[in-house]
């Protein structure tokens, strides 16, 4: 999920609401705490000693991709229930709702056991969840800190804007990343939020999604990005930010009653395979033996300074989507990438164009108009689709109504399917999985995370998943051949039908979607 408003819309309220106020908010004095670090992981625990029963000699990194929403919710429950030293929770979105209810009250209880528990959660979407995380924070070994947080307002998405508006600039910036870490030896990356639609289990809007479950070497490389996260000066105990109701501090009887630590934890419904075949990961942690997949691995990440110290130019050179990039242009004859947004500017796509020039088979499957829960940067894509299929790009757009209608990636219900997955295959070998999206925001507003896998078997698996969504829930786009206007393919059983219009999308959307699209700059998509 991005920033739920259009930028251009918010400047204007903010503007006005300067107005409106007549004195501006800021963050208190900071105060001195001590560089705070992982320890190393203790090999006697349950969770590394599996990982090892796990782990074939020679072995680096092992994985197991997790498409199936559900399952990879319950991974992350199972984990924290089986923790024994440590938990690292690092999330730009933790929701209060059953999804994010569930996974603090799993939190609580590995706390309750002695675990020493770190979370750490961007500001932007906590206007509902803070005051539970207030409460968690001062449970017995738990620390909760906001990432680049807000002074006031807080109780409104809005209103934190225009009580600050000397600080938008800073406050634009976000923390986007992902990662769950058990005992230091289990580590879940990839593109899900912690709410109830990342995992299949909301009633109005779901989205295809996948995270990876990781052991081995790379998880240390994980764990000291997040300890770089979590000592940088962006990263404010919640404590000094957020007051209590009535100004009085929550404690762990007010975190039990929101929570409903008095009633049994709500079950997850598993269905006995995912698409990929696996069954779910609790099955094997109880029988002590794990099978992943293996190669080598590198965690990559933005630094946290990316947000305070760094010009726009000096952001994008040492982003997560330069080394992205890096990976895509070393292709020798295939690029396969999943990404919600695609916006990939002039550079990005004279670098598609090279691509094609050097015959590399461009895949690239993104949101339809419809499907895009922003659709105002639908608009930064939509420039440049038809270069990408002259260019000779293969392009898909997930179709909300076939996501709905395909039950491979589990029950969407009546719910509305959207695209949120960050992958990319390069060569059919080297993988990237994690939260960037490929658009301006993650080059040079967001910080990024991921992992990069040289491991054909775990590129093939990918494949499969990708694969799937493109052809059985997505549109594929062409050039019309005497016109070069835009077409859209889909089959209906042996049927193929061709539309000549943003599919699924009523005819005011895309009026509005067309008037705007010449006025939007880039920048702010």
């Amino acid at each position: 999920m991005r920033i739920d408003l259009d930028r251009w819309l918010r400047l204007v309220l903010v503007a006005a609401g300067i107005a409106l106020l007549g004195a501006c908010g800021s963050l208190p004095i900071a105060r001195d705490r001590p560089a705070d670090y992982a320890a190393a992981p203790d090999r006697s625990t349950r969770l590394a000693k599996i990982v090892a029963d796990s782990t074939p000699p020679g072995e680096q990194s092992g994985f197991r991709l997790m498409p199936l929403g559900v399952y990879s919710l319950d991974a992350r429950i199972q984990l924290a229930q089986r923790a024994q030293q440590s938990l690292v929770v690092q999330y730009y979105q933790l929701e209060n709702d059953a999804t994010g209810r569930l996974l603090m009250r799993a939190v609580r209880e590995a706390a309750a056991r002695g675990v020493k528990v770190r979370v750490l959660v961007d500001d932007l979407y906590t206007a509902k969840s803070q005051q539970p995380l207030l409460a968690l924070s001062r449970t017995p070994n738990v620390e909760v800190r906001l990432f680049n947080p807000f002074c006031c307002g807080r109780d409104g998405f809005l209103s934190r804007f225009i009580a600050s508006p000397q600080d938008i600039a800073r406050l634009n910036h976000r923390m986007h990343n992902k990662l769950f870490i058990a005992d230091g030896v289990v580590a879940v990356v990839g593109g899900r939020n912690i709410a109830d639609e990342y995992f299949v289990l909301s009633q109005a809007q779901n989205f295809i999604d996948m995270d990876a479950l990781v052991v081995g070497r790379v998880v240390a490389e994980l764990e000291a990005i997040f300890d770089a996260y979590w000592n940088a000066e962006q990263a404010w105990p919640i404590a000094e930010i957020v007051r209590g109701p009535g100004g009085r501090p929550p404690g762990p009887d007010d975190f039990d009653a929101w929570i409903g630590m008095s009633s049994p934890a709500p079950k997850i419904e598993l269905p006995p395979s995912d698409v990929l075949g696996y069954g779910p990961i609790t099955e094997e942690l109880d029988g002590g033996r794990m099978g992943l997949l293996w190669g080598e691995a590198h965690a990559v990440a933005d630094p946290p300074t990316k947000l305070a110290t760094m010009s726009a130019d000096e952001a994008l050179a040492t982003s997560v989507t330069m080394k992205v990039w890096g990976l895509l242009m070393d292709a020798r004859f295939e690029v396969d990438l999943t990404s919600p947004y695609l916006v990939p500017g002039e550079k990005g796509m004279a670098a598609f164009e090279d691509l094609s020039r050097r015959k590399v088979k461009l895949t690239l499957l993104t949101n339809s108009l419809a499907a895009n829960d922003e659709p105002l940067v639908h608009t930064g894509y939509a420039r440049y689709r038809q270069r990408l299929l002259a260019s000779g790009a293969d392009l898909y757009e997930l179709s909300p109504e076939r996501t709905t209608a395909n039950k491979r990636f589990d029950m969407f219900g009546n719910s509305l399917g959207r695209l949120h997955a960050k992958t990319a295959a390069i060569d059919r070998r080297r993988i990237f999985i994690g939260s960037m999206n490929l658009d301006p925001r993650s080059a040079t507003q967001n910080t990024e995370m991921g992992v990069v896998v040289d491991s054909p078997q775990l590129a093939r698996e990918m494949l499969r998943v990708i694969n799937i969504s493109k052809l059985q829930n997505s549109y594929r786009l062409r050039l019309d051949k005497d016109t070069g206007a835009l077409e859209w393919l889909t089959t209906d059983g042996e049927k193929e039908m061709i539309l000549h219009s943003e599919p699924e999308s009523g005819f005011f959307k895309r009026f509005y979607n067309s008037l705007i699209a010449p006025i939007v700059p880039e920048m702010l998509l």
